[in-house]
């Protein structure tokens, strides 16, 4: 399996130093580019041509959030990953409604970094319960079609919703249920495509706004 290309863009020399070891350390993915700063990052990017982006949120002058806007305007097929200390949940928010995939907290195991990129690269996301409250409100905000519009999920595909919702990861739901991951990202397709949505993110929150899920 090829390595997925990635990015580190963090400001604090110690962490960015440890972040780097432990992804070089894992055989799916390879770092291609690193940056101390989001201006710096965005003029390496396209040489550097990654995959999945590693972005602090609390970078000294431009911050992960318009950094994140930026990136997706210029690259939208690349994704990116929020790394930060404290789960700040309205500038995490913000970084989602930007365009991220997601967040992780500093100081998380090597693997389980390893298991978001993964994720993000297959095209889910990662995100907490309670960020998936925050965007329920967010989503509330919207215009709503009405019920008899939306197609019944299955039994097995309210399940994987529920078990999403909790923070899993496709590998994580996929060893709870006995199934393969492959069988997982089928499942939510489906569920994306019932639903009307593009990512987890906003299948959690339309979950939540049909009364599937309580998070």
């Amino acid at each position: 399996m090829k390595a997925i290309r990635i990015f580190v863009v963090e400001d604090q020399p110690k962490i960015l130093k440890n972040l780097l070891k432990l992804l070089r350390g894992a055989e799916t993915v390879t770092v291609v580019g690193q940056a101390m700063s989001a201006e710096d990052a965005l003029e390496s990017i396209a040489d550097c041509d990654p995959e999945v982006i590693l972005l602090d949120l609390g970078l000294p002058g431009m911050d992960g959030i318009e950094a994140t806007r930026l990136i997706k305007q210029r690259w939208p097929d690349k994704e990116v990953l929020i790394f930060t200390i404290f789960d700040e949940e309205a500038k995490v928010l913000e970084a989602i409604q930007a365009g991220a995939s997601g967040y992780l907290l500093k100081g998380m195991e090597a693997e389980k970094i390893v298991e978001a990129i993964n994720d993000v690269h297959q095209g889910g996301s990662v995100i907490q319960p309670s960020l998936a409250r925050s965007l329920l409100r967010h989503f509330r905000q919207q215009q709503q079609r009405p019920e008899e519009e939306v197609p019944t999920l299955t039994p097995r595909e309210v399940e994987i919703l529920q078990i999403i919702a909790k923070g899993l990861s496709n590998a994580e739901a996929a060893k709870v249920l006995g199934i393969s991951r492959a069988t997982i990202r089928t499942h939510l397709e489906h569920i994306y495509a019932k639903l009307e949505v593009s990512n987890r993110v906003e299948a959690i929150t339309e979950g939540i706004r049909q009364g599937l899920i309580d998070v």
